[in-house]
């Protein structure tokens, strides 16, 4: 059963960056063991706001709260896992070297290692050394640290650009899998059509939320087809609607 208490909690946040503000008063919560989908277009902050989440974005006001302590609190270190849109792993070690690492950074078992690389599907690549991987499978690297030990909160930043259609499918599986063991998800992404995969949709542009709701919810309030024209519809109720 999900505890009562969402997973995150945000309220009233506001970033600002280089003098302007790109994150404006945005309020919402995520319920625990649900897969949330940030989606909207490159620039409109949805990077700004996972750091936030995870505590590495300094904030000008408002509050993040996260499996109930503030984002970025210690005690959250083995409870969050990020995946960011820019692998962070090292070039010059393998697949199965680097997870070695993360793990004892992590205090993960060593047992993840073997587990993360066939979740990620990275079997055939576990000894080849990172730099000579694709972009697709750099960006498996990148999640599979972020699968490592057992994260109560998953945050992963745009996780399938540059993957086939074949591998977008086995990710979203495992994505529901984790979420259905109580793992909560949010997963980032600029494509309409992975949107229908979550259980609810942040829709941003601009530095704001647009809309907040389930899938079918979103179509049904628009009078939209498909998501793509849920979210045009929702730009220009917005566009009409005073500042």
């Amino acid at each position: 059963m999900m505890s009562s208490s969402p997973a995150v909690d945000v309220r009233d946040l506001c970033v600002v960056r280089g003098g302007r503000e790109v994150l404006h008063r945005i309020t919402f919560d995520v319920p625990r063991g649900a897969v949330v989908g940030l989606l909207g277009p490159s620039g409109c902050g949805k990077t700004t706001l996972m750091r936030a989440l995870v505590g590495v974005q300094i904030v000008d006001s408002g509050t993040v709260t996260v499996l109930g302590d503030a984002a970025g609190s210690r005690g959250l270190r083995h409870r969050v896992g990020y995946a960011t849109q820019t692998p962070a792993v090292y070039a010059d070690l393998s697949v199965a070297e680097n997870l070695r690492y993360f793990a004892s950074v992590l205090r993960a078992p060593r047992s993840d290692v073997d587990r993360v690389v066939d979740e990620v599907g990275l079997g055939k690549q576990r000894d080849q050394v990172v730099s000579t991987l694709s972009g697709g499978q750099l960006n498996r690297v990148n999640l599979a640290v972020a699968l490592l030990g057992t994260p109560e909160l998953l945050v992963l930043d745009e996780p399938t650009v540059g993957l086939d259609p074949v591998l977008r499918e086995e990710l979203w599986e495992l994505f529901r899998a984790l979420a259905d063991r109580g793992t909560t998800l949010i997963v980032s992404s600029h494509v309409m059509d992975e949107a229908g995969r979550t259980d609810r949709l942040l829709l941003m542009r601009e530095g704001r939320v647009l809309a907040d709701g389930a899938p079918e919810a979103l179509r049904s309030r628009t009078g939209a087809d498909d998501l793509e024209g849920a979210f045009l519809q929702l730009i220009k109720e917005h566009a009409g609607s005073p500042a």
